[in-house]
């Protein structure tokens, strides 16, 4: 029989993964955690089931190359330039002042100058995986905060590769400053090569590919390119992660990344968990026991630093305390590209063993610490803003009496394109209103078109007083984030137990915990997207409106069922109308072209002994004939108010709108008319 120990070591390292990470995900822990765990625990300073960890640190570099190559194919070029700012202001001054101060502390503590430097770049990179993870099952990706820290996490992966190049200068295995030119020089050639020439030569070879129709071929061409681009930077002396890293920006650009990422992934996800796993491998127990307190110390200290600067940065862009700090404590572990440039390091003796040691001690922390830290970081942000942060709530002094002045008016939470509709209907209706908003650049945007949008936290008391909760009708919270959500509707209703709060969510899952915290209606973004789908595609097939109200209201109540059990009495409009008839509905129907009511008259078109519904309106241009007598004639834009049983509103909806199919019958006749040929 054939003896393969790197399959023996593989199928040992996947089976004591699985159950590792299993627990790592019971206990709300990242991935990542799991596989370093499970490299501490078969590597050889913990049960040594792994006899040869050289062979695994292979794969493990294959893991590292398909993990800058999926980093390259989703950072395209267009969107760093779209997070401009956030990213080369924000990402440059964190990367920057976070080398500086850790550079500095590491020299006080007596190591030599390189050392230092070398120590700064690896203390400055934050872990790209762990957090988007936490923040993508948080739902907190396109918060404020979340965006902040992908913009800074973007530069960071762009720094990868210039730290890369610059761990053997440190190390001083270049000669001299003339090979770290040459060095350099034959980067810019590379880097050169592989994007000028890769966007010409490998868009046009996939989309050749692509045309044979045979996605195993298609596959193969894409990895190709990522291993062969990393081959060809390793020809010229430097990291295969700088040529993955570049191919997959070249091919992000190209009509074809999106499906390259797709094909990617699996093997990405594989190989950078038995990245994961070596260098957890790497770590010895028993050299961190013999230093328990200097590792703690070490962790402590890259937290305060890490967060500190980041606090600094973020208030830089003009973001609110709160954002800066949870941001602070977002990023506040160490990266997991950190321990390729430590490997390095090591074998080129910038690092010795007991102080590579100490460094992954630390970094391991660090990332155990992560998912706590962002656990805590909303409360936590919320009180030392109290103490801490700027004024609540910036209300221009001249427009201050104004504000204390309103009285039954809405506050609205948030001044994105929710808000910015809602803030456009409310003014053409005359009813005045407040926007409270934590993106300062947005804020003077709509101070500058005169609309009143203040910058402040619309989840604070102090905040939420200072445009007067307790005399508002409406608090309209128009936030991505759900803690948030749940905070500022807690607040508002401990504030207000009178006023109406509505808040826009992501999912369907928010409902029970808005309601149970004082939410009024809940508008889940997931459950009305999906209505809103299904409604087009029954209307492409003809289905009666009025049956797609019915299929409507029976997915509502399938998700809205505990929302409506804590309804107030008289919520819904049709519990008004119960004396009429149980089951008795209201509806607005607009009138159509070549439909029965057209021209006829209230008493001629004969409704409610035709369908059963009752006519309550004819809305016209800005005009409402309520109770309309039976002489009124039906136009062609009329809105028509009915109240019926859901059978009587379907049927009178036929007599004022054409069903899809006739739609399309009236199209094609009138066509017809006009060219007989068609």
């Amino acid at each position: 029989m054939h003896d393969l120990p790197l399959l023996r070591d593989l199928v040992i390292l996947v089976a004591v993964a699985i159950p590792v990470v299993v627990l790592a995900q019971r206990f709300r822990l990242p991935t990542i955690v799991g596989f370093l765990l499970t490299g501490i625990a078969i590597g050889p300073n913990g049960l040594a089931l792994i006899h040869n960890p050289e062979s695994v640190s292979t794969l493990a570099e294959m893991g590292v190359v398909l993990l800058l190559f999926t980093i390259g194919l989703e950072l395209s070029l267009s969107r760093v330039i779209r997070m401009g700012r956030w990213v080369l202001q924000g990402g440059a001054l964190q990367v920057g002042v976070t080398m500086l101060v850790v550079t500095a502390v590491t020299m006080l503590a007596g190591a030599r100058l390189n050392l230092a430097i070398f120590v700064g770049a690896l203390v400055a990179l934050s872990s790209t995986a762990i957090i988007l993870k936490l923040y993508t099952d948080r739902g907190e990706l396109d918060t404020t905060h979340g965006r902040v820290v992908v913009a800074v996490l973007i530069f960071q992966d762009l720094c990868v590769v210039p730290m890369m190049l610059l761990v053997p200068i440190l190390a001083g295995a270049s000669e001299g400053a003339l090979q770290a030119v040459r060095t350099i020089l034959i980067s810019v050639v590379i880097v050169g090569i592989l994007v000028f020439g890769g966007r010409r030569v490998v868009p046009w070879a996939l989309e050749r590919i692509a045309a044979l129709r045979n996605r195993e071929i298609f596959t193969l061409a894409v990895v190709l390119v990522g291993v062969g681009a990393a081959w060809i930077t390793s020809l010229a002396g430097l990291s295969l992660a700088l040529g993955a890293f570049l191919a997959g920006l070249v091919l992000s650009e190209s009509d074809y990344g999106m499906q390259a990422l797709s094909d990617v992934l699996p093997f990405r996800d594989t190989f950078s968990g038995i990245f994961f796993t070596s260098v957890g491998m790497l770590l010895d127990p028993a050299a961190l026991a013999e230093r328990p307190f200097l590792v703690v110390e070490v962790t402590l200290a890259v937290i305060v630093i890490k967060t500190a600067v980041v606090i600094g940065v973020v208030k830089s862009l003009k973001r609110s305390f709160r954002v800066a700090m949870i941001g602070g404590l977002g990023l506040a572990q160490v990266g997991e590209f950190s321990f390729v440039l430590a490997s390095t390091g090591l074998a080129l003796g910038l690092l010795v063993p007991w102080q590579y040691q100490l460094f992954l001690g630390a970094s391991v922390l660090t990332m155990l610490l992560t998912p706590l830290m962002v656990g805590v970081a909303e409360p936590l942000s919320e009180r030392a803003a109290r103490l801490l942060g700027p004024p609540a709530v910036m209300i221009p002094t001249q427009e201050m009496r104004t504000v204390d002045a309103l009285v039954d008016h809405v506050i609205i939470v948030g001044w994105g394109l929710t808000g910015r509709n809602l803030a456009s209907a409310l003014e053409k209706m005359g009813i005045r209103y407040v926007v409270l908003e934590t993106n300062g650049q947005a804020v003077r945007r709509a101070r500058l078109a005169r609309q009143p949008v203040f910058f402040g936290d619309g989840t604070r008391v102090e905040v939420l007083e200072k445009v007067g909760i307790h005399r508002a009708r409406v608090v309209v919270f128009a936030i991505a984030s759900a803690g948030e959500e749940r905070r500022g509707t807690a607040v508002a209703r401990s504030l207000n137990p009178d006023a109406r709060i509505v808040v826009r969510t992501r999912y369907v899952r928010e409902i029970e915990e808005l309601t149970r915290l004082g939410a009024d209606e809940i508008v889940p973004e997931e459950l009305e997207t999906s209505v809103e789908i299904f409604a087009r595609v029954l209307r492409r097939y003809g289905v009666p409106n009025g049956r797609i109200r019915r299929l409507i209201e029976e997915a509502r109540a399938d998700q809205y069922e505990i929302f409506r059990a804590g309804e107030k009495p008289g919520r819904r409009l049709s519990d008004a109308l119960t004396p009429l008839g149980g089951g008795v509905l209201v509806d607005t129907v607009i009138v159509e072209e070549n439909t029965p009511a057209v021209g006829e008259t209230v008493q001629s078109l004969g409704l409610r002994a035709a369908t059963g519904a009752t006519l309550v309106a004819v809305i016209r241009g800005d005009a409402a004939r309520f109770s309309p007598g039976p002489d009124e004639q039906f136009a062609v834009g009329d809105e028509v108010m009915l109240v019926g049983s859901r059978d009587a509103l379907e049927r009178a909806t036929a007599m004022f709108q054409l069903s899809p199919r006739m739609q399309d019958t009236a199209t094609f006749t009138a066509e017809m008319e006009r060219d007989p040929h068609v």
